[in-house]
């Protein structure tokens, strides 16, 4: 068969067990998680691993995050356990919070993107947890589109985009949560959030009972905070359509609708509240108003959107509440306008 050929498969055991087999070959398997869809591969194998960032066009200096099916699997990779992660593991495991932890001497560089440390989850979904125990070992897994690109939530997503790269993909249905995992870093001295995300900012905090530092704290010395790509999803423009978008206030969404119309412009309008009216020009689609229904539907609108040639996508700017904050982070990387 082609990779060309290459469409999703159910995800029953049978399934399950042969991209497992997939994976000890060094081979590439797409595979669904509560966040987004992964591209995964053995993560003790560096050739397996340099698969992915060829696949996706992906820098090599990016580090992955490693799947694991268990807590007791932090030991595998990490030189040392933080209290603190296994707080947050006992917590929010499994779940959609990822930790950087300084790693074991023996894990490779290509899977740290160079580092001195690297990047551990434990996935909440049946399919991906399946996988790893079948598999018994961690899993590399970026989300499973171009370097950059909007991030997969469905299994379709994925054939559209690297149906060319990926020896296997398992359908396991729509993501649950629909945007990336949490990410916290605990590798230096105090805990900091580098990427938002459905676990908030509270939420660890009330478990740590400490107050994180975030992207928007002032710098601390060395090698507290680096200016390295300490993670994914940390780039300025990530999870972009080719389509250029823009995020725009409710209150100047009609007009800049009526501007870009009057110019002969082809418009796609994310909106979550107000109501607008669809028009030749003017294609609609309305999101929830709840945050986290909305983060659901996000990716899988905005990759509709993209893919009818349009000039620009307007999207209405949520709140700049801490239940909208993932959502405005990823919106403040895909809409650079």
């Amino acid at each position: 068969m082609s990779k060309n050929s290459i469409k999703p498969v159910i995800a029953d055991a049978d399934a399950i067990n042969h991209a497992a087999d997939l994976l000890r070959r060094g081979r590439l398997v797409a595979f669904p998680t509560e966040t987004v869809y992964g591209l995964g591969a053995d993560a003790g194998n560096p050739e397996a691993v340099a698969a992915i960032f060829k696949a996706k066009g992906r820098p090599t200096d990016h580090p992955l995050i490693v799947h694991i099916a268990d807590i007791d699997s932090l030991g595998d990779w990490a030189a040392t356990v933080p209290e603190a992660a296994l707080k947050l593991a006992h917590r929010f495991w499994p779940g959609p919070l990822a930790m950087i932890l300084n790693k074991k001497a023996g894990v490779s560089p290509t899977v740290t993107g160079g580092q001195q440390t690297v990047g551990l989850r434990m996935p909440d979904h049946l399919v991906a947890l399946a996988l790893l125990k079948s598999f018994g070992g961690g899993i590399a897994a970026p989300s499973a589109n171009r370097f950059c690109r909007i991030s997969p939530t469905q299994a379709l997503h994925v054939s559209e985009e690297l149906a060319d790269a990926v020896d296997m993909i398992l359908d396991g249905g729509a993501c649950r949560v629909g945007v990336e995992s949490t990410i916290i870093d605990l590798s230096g001295g105090k805990p900091r959030l580098l990427r938002p995300g459905h676990i908030t900012q509270q939420q660890i905090e009330a478990v740590l009972q400490i107050e994180l530092l975030t992207p928007s704290t002032p710098a601390a010395p060395a090698p507290e905070i680096s200016e390295e790509i300490r993670a994914p999803g940390m780039m300025a423009v990530h999870y972009a359509p080719a389509t250029p978008a823009m995020r725009c206030r409710a209150e100047l969404l009609p007009d800049r609708i009526q501007h870009l119309t009057a110019a002969g412009k082809k418009i796609g309008v994310l909106n979550y509240r107000l109501d607008i009216a669809e028009t030749g020009q003017v294609r609609i689609l309305r999101l929830p108003e709840q945050a986290a229904s909305y983060a659901q539907s996000f990716y899988t609108a905005l990759r509709e959107l993209d893919n009818l040639q349009l000039d620009i996508i307007l999207i209405e700017q949520p709140p700049q509440t801490e239940a909208w904050r993932a959502i405005n982070d990823r919106l403040g990387k895909a809409a650079a306008l």
